[in-house]
């Protein structure tokens, strides 16, 4: 076996006298590395915060709400003290209607933060979007007293002033708002809706029906509807009809009754010199009720609506059941459906059941242009006398509603209807409103 030999007394010497100076050589090695990483860890922080707060926002900007909820949940799973995440964190949450969980995401940061404006503007909206006009005050104003130039800050005050029915604090909030931001459009409306809204619109308006079987049809009409407060609105309208030959007049009228926020009664008839050509008289009521779903989502809100319509002709008798939805979607678009059953009742018949159904989709083109299309099957119009009875129809069509300026507006209409037995239609209109 090999013996390794033991070293000598000068060698053990020399290692003595080299141990300091590898220990001083060592010990400065390890105070670089130290100083190194204490300089390095806040830019490799600094990268990975920013990395996430970029991948959040160009997910909200794609309204991918999901996936930006996702990021800040595993960020927050990695930096639970990480207050920018819980900051967006209450946003997403804001967003998506969850506003109690957005609300104790808020607070968690103003308990850390108190003067942090972003957060407290994010808080006040959700206690806006409650209606909780107080709370929602209070947190704006510490946030104007940190902030008074601020635009965001003093039209969010404004709005909640103007629900407080504080009007003068209002306007001077929105005007303050215009001086910092002359280009704010929501100061600029929110001045403009203290102007008084109009009440009552004047329409008077033609319809025309050209048939490839029959001379055309027309109609000649006016019509006032007015709003005398949030409850209550009535309508009433005058219509005169060149139907085949005859001459035939229609007065009409209803009145609503907004008894909730959300729900109303309409209760409506008519009377008319029929000629054979319409409908001697007319009996209807409707309910609605709408319902907010999101402010973020595809739907925003919709509305549920239920007809019940009785017409009695000089020969016939029609009852006409129809339940329809409105669906309010983002960038003010409106898609609706309807399906009416009608019970027709002729002399020495037994009555008979009709289904006819109707879609539309309503969207603005232009600020001051709104357009829309629609789609109907079956018989869809039973006030006239040509309208029922047993054939079958597909009718599509479109209009279009030109605002002119805040007291008048254009609307126009164009309709193809494909009858059974080879006969058709086509329907065109054009009306003028006065707002006053």
């Amino acid at each position: 076996m090999r013996s390794f030999p033991w070293p000598d007394a000068f060698a053990v010497a020399r290692l003595r006298r080299r141990v300091p100076a590898l220990l001083i050589r060592l010990e400065k090695n390890l105070y670089a590395l130290c100083l190194a990483i204490s300089l390095l860890a806040p830019v490799l922080l600094a990268q990975g915060g920013a990395d996430w707060q970029s991948r959040v926002r160009d997910s909200v900007s794609n309204r991918n709400l999901a996936a930006a909820l996702s990021i800040v949940e595993q960020r927050l799973q990695a930096a639970p003290d990480d207050l920018e995440a819980h900051g967006w964190h209450g946003r997403i949450l804001a967003w998506t209607g969850k506003w109690q969980a957005a609300e104790s995401e808020y607070r968690y940061v103003l308990s850390q933060v108190p003067n942090d404006t972003d957060i407290l503007t994010g808080l006040a909206d959700v206690l806006i979007w409650q209606q909780r006009w107080d709370d929602a005050l209070t947190v704006l104003n510490q946030a104007s007293s940190l902030e008074p130039d601020r635009a965001d800050i003093l039209t969010r005050r404004g709005r909640v002033l103007r629900a407080l029915h504080r009007t003068k604090e209002s306007q001077e909030n929105f005007r303050k708002a215009l001086v910092t931001d002359p280009a704010n459009l929501e100061a600029k409306q929110g001045l403009e809706s203290f102007r008084p809204e109009p009440r009552h619109e004047l329409r008077v308006g033609t319809d025309n029906d050209f048939f490839n079987f029959s001379d055309p049809a027309l109609a000649q009409g006016i019509s006032l509807s007015s709003k005398w407060n949030s409850r209550w609105s009535t309508s009433f309208a005058q219509t005169f009809y060149q139907r085949f030959g005859e001459d035939a007049a229609q007065f009409s009228g209803a009145g609503t009754w907004r008894f909730t926020k959300n729900n109303s009664l309409t209760v409506g008839g008519a009377v008319a010199h029929d000629a054979g050509v319409i409908a001697r008289s007319q009996a209807f009521f409707e309910l609605g009720r709408g319902f907010q779903v999101s402010r973020e989502g595809i739907v925003r809100g919709l509305e549920l609506h239920y007809q019940q319509r009785w017409l009695w002709f000089a020969d016939a008798r029609v009852l006409a059941l129809t339940p329809a939805v409105t669906f309010y979607l983002p960038d003010e678009w409106t898609w609706s459906l309807s399906i009416t059953p009608a019970r027709s009742r002729f002399p020495l018949t037994s009555p008979a059941w009709q289904t006819s159904g109707l879609t539309r989709i309503t969207f603005p083109i232009v600020p001051r242009v709104t357009a829309n299309a629609f789609y109907a099957v079956g018989t869809e119009n039973f006030a006239v006398q040509d309208q029922i009875g047993s054939f079958s129809a597909r009718t599509m069509g479109g209009g279009a509603r030109f605002k002119v300026n805040a007291r008048q507006d254009i609307a126009a209409y164009l309709a193809s209807q494909d009858r059974s037995q080879g006969r058709s239609q086509t329907s065109l209109g054009l009306s003028y409103g006065i707002h006053f």
